[in-house]
C-alpha cells in the first residue's frame, strides 16, 4: 500500500505484554501495526517483544513502518526486548519510559491489555486535562473488551465525577483504521 499520511507522525501504542484470551486481540494488533507502517507512520511503544506489543511492532517493521521502543533496564529481560527495532531506547525507570515514549509520539491508541495499559491511557488523559500536552488519545474496543470500562467513565459523568467534556476527550472506535483515522486527523488539528 503506498504511503499516504506524512512519515513524521508518531503514534503511541499502548498495549498487552501478554496476548490474551481471544485471538481477536492479537488480529486487532496486527490491523494497527499494519495500517502504522503501511502509511509510513512511526510506532511508538515500550519495547517489548511479546504479547500484543510484539505483534503490532512486528507488523508495523513487516508493513514498512519504524519503531521506536521504550524499555527500562529492569523490564529487558523480563518483556524481552525486541532486537528487531528500527530504535530500541534503554532507559532506568519507568518514568523515563513513559516520559520518553509521550515526547515521541503525536497521539495515543491503547488496545487490550492489563493494569499497565490502563495505567498508561489515564496518565495521558489525565495529562491533557491539566493542560499538559493537548495531544488526542483512543481506545480501541476490540469485542467489547472495553465496555465495561467505558460504561464505568459514563457513570462517572453521571455522578458528577467527570464532566461530559473531559469524557468525550477520549476517541472511542472498534475498527482499527476508523480509529487511527480519526487520531490522525485530530493531531493534525492540534498540533
Amino acid at each position: 500500500m503506498p504511503q499516504t499520511q506524512p512519515s513524521d507522525f508518531s503514534l503511541c501504542v499502548y498495549c498487552g505484554s501478554r496476548m490474551g484470551a481471544q485471538p481477536a486481540f492479537a488480529a486487532a494488533a496486527t490491523q494497527v501495526g499494519q495500517w502504522i507502517g503501511s502509511h509510513g507512520w512511526q510506532m511508538v511503544y515500550g519495547g517489548g517483544k511479546v504479547g500484543l506489543m510484539g505483534i503490532a511492532a512486528d507488523a508495523t517493521l513487516a508493513a514498512g513502518g519504524t519503531v521506536f521502543g521504550v524499555i527500562p533496564q529492569n523490564l529487558l529481560d523480563k518483556e524481552v526486548g525486541h532486537p528487531g527495532l528500527t530504535e530500541l531506547r534503554v532507559v532506568g525507570t519507568m518514568h523515563e519510559r513513559k516520559t520518553l515514549m509521550f515526547e515521541r509520539a503525536d497521539a495515543f491508541v491503547a488496545l487490550a491489555g492489563g493494569i499497565g495499559t490502563f495505567e498508561e491511557l489515564f496518565e495521558i488523559w489525565t495529562w491533557y486535562q491539566l493542560g499538559v500536552h493537548s495531544k488526542p488519545f483512543g481506545l480501541l474496543n476490540t469485542n467489547g473488551y472495553y465496555d465495561p470500562l467505558i460504561a464505568m467513565l459514563d457513570r462517572m459523568v453521571s455522578e458528577g465525577f467527570l464532566s461530559p467534556a473531559v469524557r468525550a476527550l477520549l476517541l472511542v472506535g472498534t475498527d482499527a483504521a476508523e480509529l487511527l483515522q480519526r487520531l490522525h486527523a485530530a493531531a493534525s488539528v492540534k498540533i
